[in-house]
């Protein structure tokens, strides 16, 4: 995977090894070791208080009993002003404009903790394609030539092989279809290695999964998605957060929320005269 610090990751260089290249990148150097303590306290009170929420690619460890070893955190913008930071970051704002559009969106910000035993997921691609297992439900010739998606995993816990670091097949992203036993998925993997404080950004067309955590620690990350404006988000955010949070939201978390695009609009309603357009 290549690697970046916060002063190298030039966006063009970035994007060009998202879409043709390994898929994958690691930046070093975004966040204090102040701000990834704050994140992970607040993850680790809330995950041990409620573990039962929804998860995906986890069929295997329902069956088995397991599924309690990998807990979900959702809609983190309302439980901590750090994730704010997090998801806004200057650096990875400009990336993403380049990669997804001037005006693209936050579709999730939820934390994956991976208990030690906890099994890993299937091999999976991502939401806009995270039920592409069922592509007769999606768009004839749909394919990973221009990006829907982007995902950002934020470090809180060190992903090595034995923690779970999430596993994935570089240059996979340049073929649009979910994985199979043929594809030697786990012959091929490459790991998404990193340190606290680390970010693994990837387009999420790339194959990948979360691994077992055989480890003697957690496994903690702040994963965010990201979406052309136009895309259906997985969460809808605003209608979790308080309005004191939309009211106070910076220009940049706006636009993350979704709150300058319009549509859907009910537009037998809306304001009389050209709403769009050049002129």
């Amino acid at each position: 995977m290549k690697a970046f610090t916060a002063q190298t990751a030039d966006p063009d260089a970035v994007v060009d090894e998202l879409l043709h290249g390994g898929g994958a990148v690691k930046i070093s150097g975004l966040f204090t070791a102040e701000q990834i303590a704050e994140a992970r306290a607040i993850i680790m009170e809330h995950s041990e208080n409620d573990a039962n929420k929804a998860t995906h690619f986890q069929g295997a460890a329902e069956a088995d009993g397991k599924i309690a070893l990998q807990r979900r955190v959702w809609n983190l913008l309302a439980k901590g002003d750090v994730f704010s930071a997090m998801a806004a970051h200057p650096v990875l704002m400009d990336i993403l404009r380049k990669f997804l559009g001037t005006e693209f969106i936050m579709g999730s910000i939820a934390a994956n903790r991976i208990l030690p035993g906890g099994p890993g997921q299937e091999p999976h691609v991502d939401y806009p394609y995270w039920d592409f297992h069922s592509p007769e439900t999606h768009p004839v010739g749909l394919n990973g030539s221009f990006p829907m998606n982007a995902q950002v995993s934020v470090i809180l816990d060190p992903f090595t092989e034995q923690s779970g670091a999430t596993a994935y097949v570089p240059g996979s992203q340049r073929e649009l279809r979910y994985p199979t036993e043929a594809d030697d998925f786990h012959g091929r993997a490459e790991r998404m290695l990193g340190n606290p404080g680390d970010v693994a950004l990837f387009y999420g067309v790339t194959w990948h999964c979360a691994m077992p955590n055989t480890s003697d620690h957690d496994r903690n990350a702040v994963l965010i998605q990201y979406l052309p404006k136009w895309v259906k988000p997985m969460e809808d955010m605003p209608a979790a957060l308080p309005q004191s949070f939309i009211d106070r939201a910076s220009p940049d978390m706006r636009q993350l929320l979704g709150l300058n695009y319009p549509y859907p609009e009910v537009l037998d309603a809306a304001k009389a005269g050209n709403a769009e357009g050049r002129t």
